[in-house]
């Protein structure tokens, strides 16, 4: 009797596993089919559309940088380098040295030139203390805050309040932005002025050629795991941010790139500091503020802006960055969860919120022993052959399918690797990253899950190489 129910348990379970898999592959589907529409309006439109000439016609709203930076000696000077040379008429960048350990500060002082120089506060948002206020004298919109460290937030509202301008950009100081991104990126405040929040495509540096903070020439990284990253970095922004945005549901704006509208960022009191995913908990807290108090709004996604960063090359580095995000997510659906379900929030509410909190919250506890669950009722023959096939169509071929169509979507669209080498590299990683790198990452993130459950914070060291292994000169 005992062992017919612990058969029948995992019967069930493996069943819930099924449909998790069907579930979470199906929206990956129904999102990818709108990305793929969304992008071919996109594309068509951006050829009959002069960016520049919208700009001029429209006028240029000024814009300030915000780049955290914590430690980031490698690579904080050549991305500062990027933001120099941006293509706009009218912008700041605001560094704010996060009470940095290394010697962040020097190489800043040194590379720009920085002196004393006082500035006055806009906003009154909570941070630790400012130690001093720098101003560079090679480039006089470049600023450098340096304070107590206090984490990435507490660091981006102390620039939000010492910013002058109505938009501001929030990214990491380890990123590289093309010429062109912030033309493209202020687009849509400049067609509808509803809009507040716009993010731009994340990619991935390692493996690119760079001179003087810009990416001259684009290739695969030599590490796998990076190369895996890439492919990752497609299907997420491509297909996912491309299709919630189609929804009109968009709840994810990477921190390492969005630009925001200052007015609203300061009525809701800033990024939060009690969480390790400030980036999402602002949007999710934007919108429940603008749906809570009737105002109109808009958050959106476009593709072609685009911010370079270095990503992880080793699994313990890429686990730590897993486990961190894992807990964001957490603790940001759990501080909102009055929006699941809840016809209120609309959209966001009732399609977007549920599918982050079931399937990309609780999914890797369910993910996680589900293969091992699977392999086990395959090992003791209790597996029917069309469960066995099912499981992998699921949760291997569906994958699969998807991740060679984000190749796809990359090739039809924008071709940032035009080598035909690359391409085919791209197609085989779609493949080989569903098994073992997609399990290692599901076990990274159940790892997260628990260390969520156990409230624990801070967000482990992230060792970084720096552009100057990937510096062409």
């Amino acid at each position: 009797m005992v062992v017919y129910i612990l058969l029948l348990i995992l019967e069930v379970f493996n069943y819930i596993v099924l449909l998790y898999f069907i579930s979470l592959n199906s929206v990956y589907l129904i999102t990818s089919l709108f990305a793929y529409s969304a992008h071919r309006k996109y594309v068509k439109r951006l050829k009959a559309l002069n960016i520049n000439e919208l700009i001029s016609s429209a006028g240029a709203p000024p814009i300030t940088l915000i780049a955290p930076a914590y430690n980031e000696e490698a690579t904080c000077v050549e991305s500062i380098k990027s933001l120099l040379t941006l293509n706009y008429p009218d912008y700041e960048i605001i560094v704010v040295n996060d009470g940095s350990s290394d010697r962040t500060l020097a190489v800043l002082t040194e590379s720009f030139e920085l002196v004393l120089t006082p500035r006055a506060p806009t906003a009154n948002l909570l941070t630790n203390r400012v130690g001093a206020i720098y101003n560079s004298k090679r480039y006089s919109n470049l600023w450098v805050i340096d304070k107590e460290n206090g984490g990435k937030a507490d660091a981006l509202n102390t620039g939000i309040n010492y910013c002058t301008t109505p938009l501001f950009c929030g990214m990491d100081a380890d990123s590289l932005l093309e010429r062109e991104a912030l033309t493209r990126i202020v687009r849509p405040f400049l067609e509808d002025n509803k809009t507040i929040a716009v993010g731009g495509i994340i990619r991935i540096a390692n493996g690119c050629v760079i001179r003087s903070g810009e990416v001259v020439k684009v290739g695969l990284p030599k590490n796998l795991i990076a190369r895996f990253q890439v492919l990752e970095y497609l299907r997420a922004f491509l297909a996912g941010r491309m299709g919630w945005d189609a929804l009109d549901a968009t709840l994810i704006i990477s921190g390492a790139f969005g630009i925001f509208r200052r007015s609203i960022v300061v009525d809701v009191n800033g990024y939060s500091t009690d969480t390790v995913g400030e980036d999402m908990e602002l949007i999710v807290k934007l919108h429940r503020h603008c749906l809570d108090n009737n105002i109109p709004y808009k958050i959106t996604y476009i593709p072609d802006p685009v911010a370079w960063t270095e990503c992880p090359e080793s699994l313990k580095t890429l686990g730590r960055q897993r486990d961190r995000w894992q807990r964001g997510l957490m603790e940001t659906l759990k501080k909102h969860k009055i929006m699941l379900f809840n016809r209120k929030y609309g959209k966001i509410g009732m399609i977007a919120y549920p599918y982050f909190y079931f399937l990309e919250m609780l999914g890797p506890a369910i993910e996680m022993p589900g293969y091992f669950v699977f392999a086990l009722t395959v090992i003791i023959g209790s597996a029917s052959g069309i469960y066995i096939i099912a499981f992998f169509m699921a949760a291997f071929i569906f994958g699969v399918t998807l991740s060679v169509a984000a190749v796809g979507l990359e090739e039809l669209t924008f071709r940032r690797y035009p080598r035909f080498s690359d391409l085919m590299k791209l197609f085989w990683l779609a493949v080989l990253e569903n098994f073992g790198y997609r399990q290692f990452l599901t076990y990274w993130r159940a790892h997260g899950f628990i260390s969520a459950m156990r409230k624990e914070k801070g967000w482990g060291k992230m060792e970084r190489k720096g552009f100057g292994g990937i510096v062409q000169q």
